[in-house]
This record gives structure tokens, C-alpha cells and sequence, in this order.
């Protein structure tokens, strides 16, 4: 299936650029960052478990049990705080 992948802030900044296209056999937006985090020591240290990364699926917020679908949008983010 095909996926848009977006990242944003810090996580953009250390991965280098802010969105690919690619082709995965994930079915969750769980299973697809665990393809990422496979990628190697940049998406490891931008999308680890340990740090505070945010998830939406087609521009909503989302935890890692949502399913993708083909075509479909994930975003990658740090946390918002307001002030």
C-alpha cells in the first residue's frame, strides 16, 4: 500500500525533509513507524518510543491501532504546548 508520511518541527529537522511517499505492507500506524524506526539511526532517534511523538491518520490525531488504508496520509509530531 502506498502512504504519505509527514513530519514536522524536531522530528523534520532531524530527519532531513518533511514528507515521502512509501510503499509498505503495515496495517497500522504502529507497524509503520516500526518500519521506520528499522531505517536506521536517524528515524531511531527522531521517532523513538522514548520520545513524546504524536500521530494522526489523515489529519487526526491518532494512537498506534489505527489502520491504514491505501493512499492515506500519517503525520509524525512532537507535542503542542500553548502559551
Amino acid at each position: 500500500m502506498r502512504v504519505t508520511v509527514r513530519y514536522f518541527a524536531s522530528i523534520r529537522e532531524a530527519i532531513g525533509h518533511g514528507s515521502e511517499v512509501i510503499e509498505t505492507d503495515s496495517t497500522t500506524v504502529a507497524a509503520l513507524r516500526d518500519v521506520l524506526l528499522a531505517r536506521g539511526t536517524t528515524y531511531q532517534e527522531a521517532l523513538s518510543s522514548e520520545r513524546a511523538v504524536r500521530m494522526a491518520l489523515n489529519q487526526s490525531v491518532c494512537d498506534g491501532t489505527a489502520l491504514l488504508q491505501d493512499n492515506c496520509e500519517v503525520a509524525f509530531f512532537p507535542p503542542v504546548t500553548g502559551g
